[in-house]
């Protein structure tokens, strides 16, 4: 079982994609923190029942011994969407039911929070960083319950890449209708949200 938990946004700069999500959707981003294993920091809004985050290196911490997750180290460019991030309860049997090279199972902490993630080795994930990153939450804690909520949720999030049915089936687990699946000659995410101000986009 598979459930839609977050989308990140990566940036440069944890301040130029702050700026760019503020602008595309026209609501404050709340304050996030920092995560000493992988030398990021982020900022986080709440999409009702998930969340967004932007995702950047910090460059305050230390290097991390190995890649950063979401392929950070290679990053460049203005801030786009570039991940996608689904939930289990059971992390060992997601990933051995997954692709090779999603990841090796790491616990994590921020604050309060505590969580199992999928690292991957490379810090890139399968189908050219299309597949879900995943992730198991450790109790009953979790950034979408305690983000204020300025009425912005999700409506669809498009996946288009040249191998989309063979992504697609490695992903029976999820049934989120909002996601879907367009077989195309390249790769790139895309989400549409109801905002106060009407839809949006980001890609």
């Amino acid at each position: 079982m598979l459930a839609l938990d977050h989308l990140a946004v990566s940036a440069e700069s944890l301040e130029a994609g702050a700026d760019w999500v503020e602008m595309a959707l026209g609501v404050p981003l709340a304050g996030g923190g920092k995560h000493p294993h992988m030398g990021t920091h982020n900022r986080l809004l709440s999409l009702g029942d998930l969340y967004l985050e932007v995702i950047a290196i910090d460059p305050a911490a230390p290097r991390p011994a190995g890649p950063r997750w979401f392929d950070l180290d290679s990053f460049r460019g203005p801030p786009r969407l570039t991940n996608w991030i689904c939930r289990t309860p059971d992390l060992d049997a997601a990933l051995a039911a997954a692709p090779p090279g999603t990841g090796t199972a790491t616990d994590l902490t921020r604050g309060d929070y505590r969580w199992r993630f999928a690292v991957p080795a490379t810090g890139k994930l399968p189908f050219d960083d299309c597949h879900p990153a995943l992730i198991q939450w450790q109790g009953e804690l979790h950034p979408a319950k305690a983000l204020r909520d300025h009425g912005i949720r999700l409506t669809g999030l498009q996946i288009t890449h040249p191998q989309a049915p063979a992504l697609q089936a490695a992903l029976k687990g999820l049934t989120d209708p909002r996601v879907t699946f367009r077989l195309g000659p390249y790769h790139a995410l895309r989400a549409s949200f109801d905002t106060p101000d009407g839809p949006r986009v980001l890609t």
